[in-house]
């Protein structure tokens, strides 16, 4: 069986839209570990929940990006973790990393990629003026949000959206989109052909 390694900053919502895929048998993998850059969030309470095993690795207990990175290595590869999965997780992660798991690491980012990367999705989008934005689960490469694309989900924006009305309504299509890509994930149906990601056998 797969076994995922999540690494995540905060509430862990798409932590637990990934354990409900596998508690209701639509994601045949297993979450070896749970990791955090930061104590005491939520996302550990849900990996507790659920009998996952978890750790913070804390950022600011660390000298140097390199070292931290090299605790969250040895986390991963003790628990013989087969894809890493960033569900708001919100650092970047270095080009060594990447290389590590090359190709075996995902993200999911609340905007339509290539347009609007960052930490500030949202707020981007609303300051833009467009009238579709979304959500987007691709591989991670060497850049920030960068990657080949697997799977994107459209919401509209609306003209009295804030940022928190916008971010909800996005959440909810991440968290049908990332379990759906990582069974997709599961089933080895996913080929990248240099930035495009095939799904075979639809």
């Amino acid at each position: 069986m797969i076994k995922l390694g999540v690494l995540c900053s905060g509430r862990g919502s798409d932590l637990q839209s990934i354990i409900d895929a596998i508690t209701a048998g639509k994601l045949n993998a297993e979450i070896a570990i749970v990791l955090t850059d930061k104590p005491n969030v939520m996302a550990l309470e849900r990996a507790q929940r659920a009998n996952i095993k978890n750790l913070c690795i804390d950022r600011k207990r660390f000298e140097s990006k390199s070292e931290f990175e090299t605790a969250l290595l040895n986390e991963l590869k003790t628990a013989e973790v087969d894809l890493v999965v960033l569900a708001g997780f919100m650092r970047i992660l270095s080009p060594s990393f990447v290389h590590e798991y090359k190709e075996r690491i995902m993200n999911i980012h609340p905007s339509l990629l290539p347009s609007f990367p960052g930490a500030h999705a949202h707020r981007d989008v609303l300051a833009y003026g467009v009238k579709v934005s979304g959500c987007t689960v691709h591989f991670v490469d060497e850049g920030t949000d960068s990657g080949p694309i697997i799977m994107q989900a459209a919401v509209e924006v609306k003209d009295d959206d804030t940022e928190e009305t916008l971010a909800a309504r996005v959440l909810e299509q991440e968290h049908i989109i990332y379990p759906r890509v990582l069974q997709l994930y599961v089933e080895g149906r996913l080929k990248i052909v240099g930035r495009k990601v095939l799904i075979q056998n639809e």
